[in-house]
């Protein structure tokens, strides 16, 4: 039900699903189109305003498939109006279309999971979101987390967009409802907020982890990004929801200053004196970290089996979320100790024979790597390696500043290959090495692997950051089968004679 959506039989007015043409004609709706190929009898088609095209050139085959009615903006009507009054079906006219259509898909599949939760900010989004369901999960609840690696734990499923689009993602919540998913915990990126995928979603808390440079090939500029991160409290949430924020970023001003204008409880979470849920103090281990933390001036000691400094951040926040949403404190803490880390987070892949260890990352941003490369310092008593790149026809001013991001925090750095897509890769690598000079620039990323994996002395440890969990490689219009922690593992079975 990606872009199409039917339910075997059962039917809503326009009325039924929020909506009104301006002559007030109604129409029995059989399902909800946003692609007009997917359009059968009795679909209410939206043609939607897109960056390169308008929904509303489809309009005309979406009523040779027998649309029901048409939902669109002032522009998409003015295309469109002869044609629909020709095929006499509604034209619903929307200031914001995706809003309207989010909410009609929400009153379409109704069903969703009783407790809903989002995370947004630059990074961190699928760490809380996957440490919330693993609380919840060993707390006995029925919980699943959806964003970057689809939907994990009590429900299973693929998922194309970080944020699915409303039809997609109102037919997933209803799905997860059905099979007994009580609890679900969502990324919210800021293309989805912009674009309202979340609106109509039913949520009791929302939490923001940071915000740094990223996506400005999309939204312009920072103030327009924070803009569309303060959606979730803005528009998303409602009056009653409660707001889980760092208090450590610069950002979570402009975050609180949302929610109180709103009305949102607030929970504060970070190393500040006014964190209700507070950071006290942490010590780096061989394969972890102790972790102290307080909550309403009551210390808790967690032993976490999770590398980086960073991820007691994300494991707070995720705590904090639980406690939001009704789960007892103190049960909370006690199960800490036994969160797992995400796939592609910080996630040790391989180990040299002599003993130097490999992890692989999704920092993909400058703030990401950096924070990455800090958070491994404390673990390492030799050299720090990184292999890195940065993807094409995507933010590029971001490029440079991920090479200073390394040479600040890197002792050795490779720049290689991420996803070129449509770019030329040379150009992107040489944009990276005007912060980092003294990079070795190794454009395929397999050979770039090998040659720092090669590097690896006793006591030092390679970060290989950017992919995380992806399993291919953009190169062109084309994706070749390429995962960051299989080929660590190949290189590290080749070098040390592993069968």
């Amino acid at each position: 039900m990606a872009a199409g959506a039917a339910d075997e039989g059962r039917t809503r007015t326009l009325g039924e699903l929020g909506l009104a043409a301006p002559d007030r004609r109604e129409a029995r709706i059989t399902g909800i189109s946003v692609d007009s190929r997917t359009v059968r009898p009795g679909h209410l088609f939206a043609a939607l305003p897109g960056s390169r095209i308008h929904g509303a050139e489809f309009v005309t085959y979406a009523l040779r498939m027998q649309a029901a009615a048409v939902l669109t903006d002032a522009a998409g009507a003015a295309r469109v109006r002869d044609a629909v009054a020709a095929a006499g079906v509604p034209l619903v006219v929307a200031e914001d279309p995706r809003q309207a259509l989010a909410y009609a898909a929400a009153l379409w599949f109704e069903a969703q999971p009783e407790t809903i939760v989002a995370v947004t900010g630059t990074n961190g989004k699928t760490s809380v979101a996957s440490f919330t369901r693993q609380i919840w999960a060993h707390l006995g609840a029925q919980s699943a987390s959806l964003g970057t690696l689809g939907v994990e734990g009590a429900f299973a499923a693929p998922s194309g967009h970080t944020t699915p689009e409303p039809v997609a993602l109102h037919a997933l919540l209803a799905r997860m409802a059905q099979a007994g998913v009580t609890h679900l915990a969502m990324e919210a990126s800021s293309h989805g907020l912009d674009q309202r995928r979340l609106d109509g979603v039913r949520m009791q808390a929302g939490a923001f982890t940071n915000l740094s440079q990223d996506h400005l090939d999309y939204h312009g500029d920072m103030d327009s990004y924070l803009q569309a991160k303060l959606g979730l409290w803005a528009r998303v949430l409602p009056e009653d929801a409660t707001a889980v924020v760092n208090l450590d970023d610069p950002a979570s001003d402009a975050v609180i200053a949302t929610c109180r204008a709103r009305g949102h409880r607030l929970l504060g979470v970070g190393r500040r004196e006014d964190a209700r849920l507070r950071i006290l103090a942490q010590r780096p281990e061989a394969t972890g970290q102790l972790l102290r933390l307080e909550w309403d001036r009551t210390p808790h000691t967690v032993q976490l089996s999770l590398i980086g400094a960073f991820q007691a951040d994300n494991v707070a926040l995720a705590a904090g979320l639980a406690i939001a949403t009704g789960s007892d404190p103190g049960a909370v803490f006690g199960v800490l100790g036994r969160l797992e880390t995400v796939r592609g987070r910080m996630q040790h892949v391989a180990t040299r024979r002599n003993g130097a260890p490999v992890f692989v990352d999704y920092a993909h941003t400058p703030a990401a790597l950096a924070t990455a490369l800090q958070a491994l310092r404390p673990h390492v008593i030799g050299r720090l390696v990184v292999v890195f790149g940065a993807g094409g026809d995507r933010d590029r001013g971001k490029r440079p500043m991920m090479g200073k991001a390394a040479a600040d925090h890197a002792d050795v750095v490779y720049v290689t290959d991420d996803n070129p897509r449509t770019e030329e890769a040379g150009e992107i690598r040489a944009a990276i090495v005007q912060g980092c000079p003294e990079a070795n620039v190794v454009g395929d990323r397999a050979e770039a692997i090998l040659r720092a994996v090669d590097a690896l002395q006793a006591g030092d440890a390679l970060l290989i950051a950017g992919k995380g969990h992806e399993t291919g490689q953009v190169v062109g219009d084309t994706v070749y089968p390429f995962d960051d922690a299989e080929q660590a593992s190949i290189a590290v079975a080749a070098l040390d004679g592993v069968p």
